[in-house]
């Protein structure tokens, strides 16, 4: 029956003259507009281009274009496939849908009221039908280009080695394969939900589905068309049920035996595992019933079977489950779940390279009768204690260093070893914020670089302030002068400079003048090409790269310049460490980069984040934290990079050779990343075990110590990273670089190490002293050794040696008397160290006076075996506390000489009665409180405490008043 097509008449009621006929715009006005529109078309289209061709020029110009190459094509091949395939799948539906519509006779009131718009859509069905086609297809295609890493990891992915204790596959199952077969799955669930939509709206536009009219619901095309997919539907969950099962080895659960949980649980095992596989039987037989509709054109079994599916998710999947955990899991949690947390402990010390940490016993306090003076000697051979803290004495690199205010230092330096001594170092890099006159030229290429090698002794000073070994400009000491000392890539150098061209750059000034020079490397973007200008111009945002005559022939634009920066451009499937550093080797200052690969799939490994476990009072004020808040539990040192300073090479190099996701991305991206046997001997040197990896190790060995599963439930030897007692943030004490000797090491000499020590949850004695040997060029390097301190008897903790440090009167009244005036004193690093079956703390102090802009260290706090020391140096320090010498006699400063008249007052000394008793009451206290930290009587020894302040403060209120100065006479 043909569809009758009715005319309105004309209603009149608009103007009845005569209509003006505007005439065509001229030939020359035709051709202007298509001129403007053909520029304005090629405008947009060089502007998406430039961000590209940049990106292609950065990668070609560090050699690494082979990773640009096989990102961009995966990310097309993704996009194209999956764009097509969406846009397949739902542009057929459609099509099917409409096809399949019924003949429009005797509409009904619902059907004219819809008349309307297909009578509306139908000149453009067919455009309609592409636009939505390639609109889910742009989505969907754009959605699998963001799994790049994914479908590599998986085309790619290298056995374990290992197996999962529940299913015995392989782990590269789980990092490598699950994940790509989640996102098929999904994908596949979003092309059948669209597709339903789609299909639906098709069949009630037309006629085959109907809400209001009389008779059938639905023609029995649409019942088939609908029934079809949702048996698609129906299939897919039955697979999602399948893989389910195994993602029950990497999902993570509430469990009060660890944060982060991951891997199966009695519960899991016996009541979900089983629940699934009942599931993926429900969900076959209810889509082969909506498959069947096809037939039996009815919609009664298909939707009583989908009911049954719901109900079965619901009893099977969530009652049950419940039950067992309440009735059998809770009475006997123990016993139930004690074979679970033994895999999880084992994978989780796997996952994190902590499997190997050998634990031994510790007594924490020395042995009787044992000879002061061979202790003495002892503290010498088993640690070269570290004076300069690195995060404290940046200020005075900057001020004795600094030379000009266009350089500046980092506000951490780092820690390094030259010839078997300790060194701090820091580069004097460009410093944007001190550049004079700042405009254009200036900022981007003039001052293009910093200039210079500044390093100090770690254990020694000269008059307080650091014993600098090289140091100067242009740089000279223990490296010499003959190596390459501009820095055109540093940490602090984030602006793009512009260099090479006609516009000189200043090298450095000396007594005699500027210098000035021109950059000789081959890195950075050749701006030689208009083409190439004009894209920076874009991408940058400055139109005066294009047209400049600073720029001309060998002008070549560096920018990504951090290392950071470099090494996560060209491998971007590695994750970086926060604290980059500076070495000298072969001639050159490189910057090194520890990257590791991590992977959130690991079966049984409980996970952490990243961020949250390598932050501490370092991190939070002074440097970054490992890249991102990444959700992991699997991480491995698997690659040092290294980048120089002057040409911005990268260079990526192979350092744990068993890693198989390191071995994975190699076979993704072949040629960049080199054989761990090219690193030279002079790198070697100078490698270290990285910060950010030992924080998230020591996190995970607060718990996983332990690996007997009675033990590790109950939670009684769980541990705790101190706070930091120098810092008022409360955060996290940072781990120290420290050449020392273990007690239990197989080296006879220091090794370079890293350590941190820990406490018991909720209290603040020391639990365990850990250290990792991060010297490379040693057998054991790697190895992780705890001392496990005993429960019976208390060691001090940092916190309370720190609160010990600032009770002690003689050394409170000294630290008042070096804060006289406007000074501040500041609390260097805390370092502990195994001695002789005690523990050594040594903490420097130092002193910033009003008048000096950086710290000087004054004094140095020592404690061992109860006895204390706080003396200018070290050596006296030590000494004094074996007892080799007397303590130095505090004295208070000689007032000045006044004119007469003044009226001034002297000032008073500890014989002043008031003084005295204050004093007197504070050493009472300090004496209470250690016998009330003897006897495990906290409250007690908190109250004490109050006592040891409030006396204090009695003391400096009253010497306060005794120095106040009197009014002159007749004032």
């Amino acid at each position: 029956m043909r569809t009758l097509a009715f005319q309105m008449p004309d209603r009149g009621g608009g103007p009845s003259g005569p209509r003006m006929r505007v005439g065509r715009p001229s030939r020359r006005a035709r051709t202007l507009l298509t001129t403007l529109g053909v520029l304005a078309v090629l405008a947009m289209a060089f502007i998406m281009f430039a961000g590209f061709w940049t990106d292609w020029l950065w990668f070609r110009s560090v050699k690494y274009s082979t990773v640009f190459t096989t990102t961009l094509w995966t990310k097309i091949g993704l996009f194209a496939v999956f764009g097509l395939l969406m846009a397949g799948a739902v542009g057929l539906n459609i099509w099917l849908a409409h096809r399949l519509r019924p003949p429009l006779s005797a509409m009904s009131m619902e059907q004219q009221s819809l008349d309307r718009y297909r009578m509306s859509i139908a000149p453009y069905k067919k455009w309609l039908l592409i636009a939505i086609a390639v609109v889910v297809g742009l989505i969907a295609g754009a959605s699998a280009a963001g799994q790049w890493k994914t479908w590599l990891m998986y085309v790619n992915g290298v056995p374990f080695g290992r197996k999962d204790p529940q299913f015995h596959l392989d782990v590269s199952f789980y990092t490598f394969d699950l994940p790509w077969y989640r996102f098929l799955l999904g994908f596949g669930f979003a092309a059948v939900v669209l597709s339903v939509i789609a299909a639906v709206v098709v069949h009630y536009l037309y006629g085959g589905l109907r809400v209001t009219s009389p008779g059938a619901r639905a023609t029995a095309a649409a019942t088939g068309h609908l029934s079809v997919l949702l048996g698609l539907f129906v299939t897919f969950k039955a697979i999602a049920y399948w893989l389910d099962r195994y993602g029950l080895a990497v999902k993570s659960s509430d469990f009060k035996a660890a944060d982060n949980w991951t891997g199966l649980r009695y519960v899991d095992a016996n009541a979900y595992l089983p629940a699934k596989t009942i599931l993926v039987a429900i969900a076959a037989i209810c889509a082969v019933l909506f498959f069947a509709t096809l037939w039996r054109r009815t919609w009664q079994l298909p939707v009583i079977g989908f009911g049954l599916m719901v109900l079965s998710a619901i009893l099977i999947g969530g009652l049950y489950p419940a039950i067992v955990q309440k009735f059998q899991v809770q009475p006997n949690e123990q016993a139930k779940e004690s074979p679970y947390v033994e895999k999880n402990i084992k994978a989780t010390r796997d996952a994190y390279g902590i499997a190997g940490a050998e634990v031994k016993d510790y007594p924490g306090v020395p042995a009787a009768g044992t000879d002061k003076a061979a202790l003495r000697k002892a503290a010498d051979t088993t640690a070269s204690v570290r004076l300069l803290d690195p995060n404290i004495v940046s200020p005075a690199f900057q001020q004795l260093q600094q030379v000009k205010g266009y350089y500046g230092f980092p506000s951490t330096l780092a820690v390094d070893r030259y010839d078997g001594q300790d060194t701090v170092i820091g580069l004097r890099e460009l410093n944007i914020g001190g550049i004079p006159k700042n405009n254009w030229i200036n900022d981007h290429f003039k001052y293009t670089h910093g200039y210079g090698v500044v390093a100090a002794k770690g254990t020694t000073v000269k008059d307080g302030a650091p014993d600098f070994t090289q140091s100067d400009l242009p740089s000279k000491g223990m490296f010499g002068t003959d190596f390459e000392q501009r820095i055109y890539y540093g940490e602090m150098t984030k602006q793009y400079s512009i260099v090479g061209g006609p516009q000189k750059e200043l090298d450095y000034s000396d007594d005699k003048g500027e210098k000035e020079t021109s950059y000789k490397g081959d890195s950075g973007v050749n701006l030689d090409n208009p083409i190439n200008r004009a894209a920076y111009a874009l991408a940058f945002s400055e139109p005066q790269i294009l047209y400049s005559g600073a720029i001309g022939d060998g002008s070549r634009i560096l920018y990504n310049r951090t290392p950071k920066e470099r090494v996560e451009a060209v491998a971007p499937w590695l994750t970086i460490d926060g604290a980059p550093y500076p070495a000298v080797v072969d001639g050159r200052i490189k910057w090194i980069v520890d990257a590791y690969t991590t992977t959130n799939g690991y079966p049984y490994a409980s996970r952490t984040t990243l961020g949250d476990s390598t932050a501490d009072s370092l991190t939070n004020s002074q440097r970054a934290v490992v890249a991102q808040e990444n959700r992991v539990n699997y991480i491995r040192n698997s690659v040092k990079a290294t980048v120089d300073a002057y040409d911005g090479t990268v260079n990526l190099y192979q350092w744990d050779t068993a890693d198989p996701v390191l071995k994975t991305w190699m076979k993704a991206f072949p040629g960049t990343v080199k054989a761990k046997s090219e690193i030279s001997k002079p790198l070697m040197d100078h490698l270290r075990y990285p910060q950010d990896l030992f924080k998230v190790q020591r996190e995970l060995l607060t718990r996983y110590h332990v690996t007997d599963p009675q033990t590790f439930l109950s939670g009684s030897e769980a541990w705790a990273v101190p706070d930091d007692p120098t810092t008022k943030a409360g955060t996290a004490v940072p781990p120290y670089y420290l050449s020392m000797k273990m007690p239990n090491q197989t080296e006879k000499d220091q090794v370079f190490s890293l350590t941190t020590t820990f406490t018991p949850n909720e209290r603040d004695n020391l639990s365990a002293y850990m250290a990792v040997n991060a010297d490379p060029g040693t057998p054991d390097y790697g190895k992780i050794r705890i001392l496990k301190l005993p429960t019976s008897k208390p060691v001090d903790g940092p916190k309370q040696v720190q609160s010990k440090f600032q009770s002690e009167p003689k050394i409170a009244e000294s630290i008042r008397l070096l804060r006289g005036g406007d000074s501040e004193v500041e609390y260097g690093n805390l370092l502990a160290v195994p001695l002789d079956g005690g523990m050594l703390y040594v903490e420097p102090v130092y002193v910033r006076s009003s008048g000096l802009k950086y710290p000087l260290l004054r004094k140095v706090l020592v404690t061992y075996g109860g006895q204390t020391a706080f003396e200018d140096t070290l050596e006296k320090a030590l000494s004094v506390v074996f007892g080799a010498e007397a303590p130095t006699t505090p004295t208070t400063p000689t007032p000045p000489t006044t004119p007469p008249g003044e009226g001034t007052t002297t000032p008073p000394t500890s014989q002043d009665p008031t003084v005295k008793a204050a004093l007197t009451d504070a050493q009472k206290a300090i004496e209470a409180a250690e016998a009330a930290r003897q006897k495990g009587d906290w409250a007690a020894f908190g109250k004490a405490q109050d006592d040891i302040k409030a006396a204090l403060q009695r003391a400096i209120d009253a010497e306060a008043k005794l120095t106040a100065p009197t009014p002159k006479p007749g004032g």
